[in-house]
């Protein structure tokens, strides 16, 4: 039965990445055909953002009424509504009201998800998992690549897919009592009777530099990874698609690098492979700084930093119990999530600012400022870890 457990929360991690990918690549094709601006995709991100911020916030008092499997059956099946929603909407109202079960249903899985393995499963698990979110991250643009070319269009990916979470939906109820069985041993004696409110969890010792620390992360890993194409073509005179294929070697790191961590982690601690990532990431950073104009620096650059960030979000997770305890790993979580969709909403649009006002140029420099941020918190939470010990 743990075997199959853990078969489905691969399966639920892949599907977790399935959506992220969609809107991106229909936006081109949605825009046109609703006589939308360009812009208004931002929109419909930002309801999605919020959405996923607040239910993470919530997860905590959600895991301790109904369980992860309850919540994770439900929050899949919101996730698979709005993609049916998305697949039926002719105008921007709907979109955006189908964006809120969207982002309601993310933040919810990826939080109950994150504790449940970080609670059961050792460090590997957590990477390998991660790298399933890539996986299903990269299918999901292919999909929706597969129904531009149809008749169909746009729709049919989000209809495509939205019946994948249906199916996944369905095998997730019917394995609720594996879930079940397994949560009755979860720390009995320890579980607080009531949902730790926001203050209380900040004022857990380390609780605001882990908050800092992974808003920081995936402040840098979004940017990297919205920005990196922009920046080839504008500094580094890249042909769109020399940056395209570039850019997308950034995700490539962070998949082929979480499987790699995977391994890695059966050697080495989370903290120890949080640093490695932490070099690895300056080192791409230096190479971006280089004055070199070949295309090379920047290849390997982006691939650097890729991997850098591979073993950082999983380890991170993965040592929340080891450092604030089993009884509050769910609510530190969940902080943590709402922290990195924070990060992620609002740190790419500032660099768009910053490079449209002075230039890409910055790219490195924000990625940097950035970084030794991430490093400064991280260290300073392991000297409070240290302390409490």
């Amino acid at each position: 039965m743990f075997q199959i457990l853990l078969v489905m929360i691969y399966l639920a991690f892949i599907s977790l990445g399935l959506p992220d990918g969609l809107l991106g690549a229909a936006w081109p094709a949605m825009r046109v055909q609703m006589n939308l601006p360009m812009s208004y995709m931002g929109i419909i991100s930002m309801i999605i953002s919020v959405g996923t911020i607040v239910s993470s916030l919530q997860s905590h008092r959600l895991m301790l009424r109904f369980g992860t499997g309850k919540v994770t059956a439900v929050s899949v099946g919101m996730t698979a509504l709005a993609l049916f929603g998305f697949s039926v909407s002719s105008n921007l109202i709907w979109l955006c009201f189908f964006a809120i079960p969207y982002g309601l249903g993310a933040g919810s899985v990826d939080a109950a998800l994150n504790n449940y393995v970080a609670l059961h499963y050792s460090s590997k698990h957590m990477s390998w998992l991660h790298c399933m979110w890539g996986i299903g991250a990269s299918i999901g643009p292919y999909i929706m690549s597969f129904a531009l070319t149809r008749p169909s269009g746009w729709p049919l990916g989000y209809l495509l897919v939205g019946i994948i979470q249906v199916i996944l939906t369905a095998m997730l109820f019917m394995t609720l009592s594996l879930w079940q069985h397994d949560e009755t041993h979860e720390i009995p004696a320890e579980e607080p009777k009531k949902a730790l409110t926001l203050k209380q969890i900040l004022s857990i010792s380390g609780a605001k530099e882990i908050m800092v620390c992974f808003f920081c992360y995936c402040a840098l890993e979004s940017t990297a990874g919205l920005w990196a194409a922009s920046y080839l073509i504008g500094v580094r005179s890249l042909s769109d698609a020399q940056a395209a294929s570039f850019a997308s070697l950034f995700y490539v790191g962070i998949t082929v690098g979480r499987a790699i961590n995977g391994f890695l982690a059966m050697r080495f601690s989370d903290s120890q492979l949080i640093r490695l990532g932490q070099v690895l990431i300056g080192l791409g950073v230096a190479v971006l700084f280089l004055p070199v104009n070949h295309a090379a620096a920047a290849l390997l650059g982006l691939l650097l930093i890729g991997l850098g960030c591979a073993p950082i979000y999983p380890c991170i997770i993965h040592s929340t119990p080891d450092h604030f305890g089993k009884e509050n790993s769910q609510a530190i979580i969940g902080v943590q999530m709402a922290s990195a969709y924070l990060g992620t909403t609002l740190m790419p649009p500032l660099f768009g600012l910053l490079g449209n006002g002075i230039g890409l140029f910055l790219f490195p420099v924000y990625l940097a400022l950035i970084l030794i941020g991430m490093v400064a918190l991280h260290e300073r939470l392991m000297k409070v870890h240290v302390e409490m010990d």
